[in-house]
């Protein structure tokens, strides 16, 4: 059997391609041989840096693997190829890899694509390690067709300061096992490459210090020495930017390398960042959710005639939201939401309720809404929005409860089919989240209790309501602790308990105190019996917490019994519930923000005396002083705990720009302002199934981000009908695998074609396309599983199934 390139990547050639070696020969021929150094142009050094920042970020992904934390890895991957995909204009470092060597580039992607499936997600860490090794060897390769082998060499060695530095990032997540690992194959590899003897030649002290460094960061983690390993570390960075301004044939080819290594280092305090347990930015989310239902219980007095009261709950939300710790967080995350929610939301609903508005009322509610949520999505990862609006739903449930027990049925139900709209909506990714996590539980919530609890209160059958709305408690506590850690679920608890409390001090304005006391206890017995483990937690978090927790929640269970002031208990109640949510997050160890921070800071006090500091400065002064405002709110965003995966990004652009400036091409960075608009979007046609926007009666929305289908499962009804909404990266195609479709189906492709072969040719001639703006639609009518994928990113992993049943 003929042996393919892929076969010798990862077979023996692999053990030559992870030492870097330049010049080996190749058994496929012509790719190897390198350009002479001295013609690269300064807009490919800039690409050339920008190929070395991902080669970096593959190798955080591996590093995070070993070091135990396979998902954030396959999340670093996956964020890397999706950056990759999305890059555009001249030079961008997607096109170019494209232009310089198509084997390269589809190796690449692959690589990547397995590196993140195969080895990560799968707990594979030796095809882990095999696929980081290819997928780095091909970009090395097309900086050497691109560049010639000294600027490669100089990037190389920048390349061993960057990944000794993951070794730093293991050890402050408490890995230290394996930063000694990590640190010592760096080592080996420097030993056995070739820019070794090169760099021992051109700057034997720079050399000795990076062999040194290496040593010492080995020693100090098998010490358990958590600052020395940082700061060994680096001294290795600095060693081997030392000899990289040394090995290169320019000093800006060194510079513009110099300059991708700050952008690695952001990238590897981003992935700190993520580790752990929730981040303090969760807790500001589900402080948020709090204030979204409290803002409900306006509207519910107002309707109710007591606008005063109703007045009094907007002035308390606007008083506590400037001096909670959620104030900040939000105006960071997210500028328009902190305006919208102050300015459009709390004031025009202070305005409406003086007002007499019951139009004015509405609205103001539903923008607060609207603002909160956006800030719940951009303050939250993973599935933490998801979460939040499970406890929402519940608390709104509660509501449209009491609401009933008041005699207004239709009140109840328009609520209840008013949180069916927003979950078909999949507002905070609930629905979605949900049905991943748990189709059971997705069914029984959404077909058998929310649906039956709107027939119920429709048709004033009280035995059914209780049975839905217990139904519905129990059914989201337990998606919420299959989905989420007990520190995310303890957050989302107590805000929750704290609705709950809220909705006692509603009730007894209204008159109701009997209900009112009931409603603390029925509380105060959730917490007792576990609350999803946030009683628990909260106990082993801080005890005195717990302590004043409980007495805050029996005092507003005392006012309620004796007709005191439950309002103002309610409000006590809150403001424990808010500090609990702080303190369990806390404790869950969210906190290797601290950590992170430290090397943002590092990294700008480093960048202050570098070399490349003046470079920059003198190549392009808004370069310059763009990268060291983006550098300095990455770090404000570290510190703070909130918006790190934004700023991050930002960072990175910022990077990218000022590599391109120090290479001597301000002017050719992609997407710069020498950009020409023209050209941007491909010449591709979709086909008669692909359409503008998402169609209103689709019963399935699949996002496809740049490398991914997003459910990649999906599991639908017969007659279903799905649009595949393009959201993010290039043009995709949605194909199904002919031989991967029940028998007697009828094929089904982007742009209507009757085969695979068809729509694979078809796409080669620009038909099938799906663009962005666009969804591709098709109803599914027979049963079975339906594979399918995205022909243009196959390779990186972009597959998806459709379950028919």
């Amino acid at each position: 059997m003929e042996r393919t390139r892929r076969d010798w990547l990862k077979g023996s050639g692999a053990t030559v391609l992870a030492l870097g070696l330049a010049g080996c020969a190749s058994p496929f021929g012509g790719e190897q041989s390198a350009t002479d150094s001295g013609t690269a142009k300064p807009a490919e050094l800039g690409v050339a840096a920008e190929w070395n920042a991902i080669r970096a970020r593959v190798w955080d992904a591996f590093a995070l693997g070993r070091g135990g934390h396979a998902d954030a890895g396959a999340t670093v991957a996956r964020a890397t190829l999706e950056r990759f995909e999305n890059a555009s204009g001249s030079n961008n470092a997607h096109e170019t890899l494209a232009e310089t060597s198509e084997d390269n580039y589809a190796e690449f992607e692959e690589a990547l694509g397995e590196l993140r499936t195969a080895g990560l997600e799968d707990g594979d860490l030796e095809r882990a390690r095999e696929e980081a090794v290819i997928a780095t060897d091909q970009l090395r390769s097309a900086q050497r067709s691109l560049v010639g082998d000294e600027v490669t060499q100089a990037l190389d060695l920048q390349l061993f300061g960057d990944t000794l530095r993951n070794a730093a990032v293991l050890a402050s997540a408490g890995a230290v096992d394996a930063a000694a690992t990590v640190a010592s194959g760096t080592g080996s590899r420097f030993e056995e490459s070739d820019v070794s003897e090169t760099l021992e030649s051109a700057d034997g002290d720079a050399a000795g210090r990076l062999e040194e460094a290496v040593d010492g960061v080995v020693t100090a983690a098998e010490n358990e020495d958590v600052d020395a390993v940082r700061s060994s570390a680096s001294d290795g960075l600095a060693a081997a930017v030392d000899g990289a301004y040394a090995v290169a044939p320019s000093e800006a080819a060194a510079a513009a390398g110099h300059v991708a290594t700050f952008q690695a280092e952001g990238w590897d305090a981003a992935a700190l960042a993520s580790l752990g347990g929730p981040s303090t930015a969760f807790a500001h989310a589900a402080a948020l959710n709090v204030y979204r239902l409290r803002v409900r219980d306006a509207a519910w007095l107002f309707e109710h005639g007591r606008s005063d009261a109703a007045k009094r709950i907007v002035e308390n939300v606007f008083a506590h939201f400037e001096e909670a710790r959620a104030h900040e967080a939000l105006e960071e995350a997210s500028e328009d939401a902190y305006q919208r929610f102050e300015h459009e939301g709390l004031e025009a609903l202070s305005t409406a309720i003086e007002n007499d508005d019951a139009d004015g009322v509405s609205s103001a509610v539903e923008t607060i809404d609207g603002a909160l949520v956006t800030g719940i999505e951009t303050l939250g990862t993973g599935v933490e929005p998801a979460l939040l609006e499970a406890g929402f739903v519940k608390a709104r449930v509660e509501d449209a409860y009491e609401r009933y027990r008041l005699g207004e049925n239709g009140v109840a139900a328009e609520t209840a089919r008013g949180l069916f709209q927003t979950f078909e909506g999949n507002e905070a990714d609930f629905h979605e989240t949900l049905e991943e996590t748990d189709e059971s539980l997705y069914e029984s919530f959404e077909e058998e209790h929310l649906n039956g609890l709107i027939t119920a209160f429709e048709n004033d059958d009280a035995a059914s309501v209780d049975e839905h709305v217990a139904g519905i408690r129990e059914t989201l506590l337990e998606f919420e602790t299959t989905a989420g850690t007990t520190a995310q679920v303890s957050a989302v608890e107590s805000g929750y308990m704290a609705a709950r409390v809220f909705d006692a001090g509603v009730l007894a304005v209204l008159g109701e105190t009997g209900r009112a006391e009931t409603v603390v206890q029925a509380a105060f017995q959730h917490f007792e019996g576990g609350a999803g483990g946030f009683h628990e937690a909260l106990e082993e978090a801080d005890h005195d917490r717990y302590e004043s927790f409980e007495g805050a929640l029996e005092a507003a269970s005392s006012a309620a019994g004796s007709g005191g002031d439950v309002p103002t208990a309610s409000g006590e109640f809150n403001a424990e519930a808010v500090e609990a949510i702080y303190a369990v997050v806390a404790a869950a160890g969210g906190s290797f923000d601290g950590a992170a921070a430290s090397i943002g800071r590092d990294a700008f006090a480093r960048f202050e005396e570098a070399r490349v500091h003046e470079l920059l400065e003198a190549a392009d002064t808004e370069a310059y002083e763009g990268f060291e405002a983006a550098l300095n709110d990455f770090v404000g965003a570290l510190e703070s705990g909130s918006g790190v995966s934004a700023a991050a990004e930002t960072f990175a652009t910022a990077a990218l720009r000022a590599q391109f400036a120090v290479a001597g091409a301000p002017n050719a960075v992609p997407g710069g302002e020498g950009e020409s608009e023209s050209g941007s979007e491909p010449d591709l046609a979709g086909g008669p199934n692909v359409v503008e926007g998402v169609p209103e009666d689709a019963d399935h929305v699949v996002d496809m981000t740049a490398v991914a289908f997003e459910p990649a499962e999906l599991t639908v009804e017969t007659g279903d009908t799905i649009a595949w909404k393009h959201v993010g990266g290039e043009p995709h195609s949605v194909t199904a695998v002919e031989d991967g479709i029940p028998d007697g189906a009828a094929y089904w492709a982007s742009g209507g074609f009757e085969s695979e072969s068809s729509a694979r040719e078809g796409w080669e001639n620009g038909t099938g396309a799906v663009q962005s703006g666009q969804s591709y639609v098709h109803t599914v009518e027979t049963t079975g599983e339906h594979e399918y994928l995205c022909i243009p990113h196959e390779r990186a992993g972009m597959v998806g199934t459709i379950v028919v049943e």
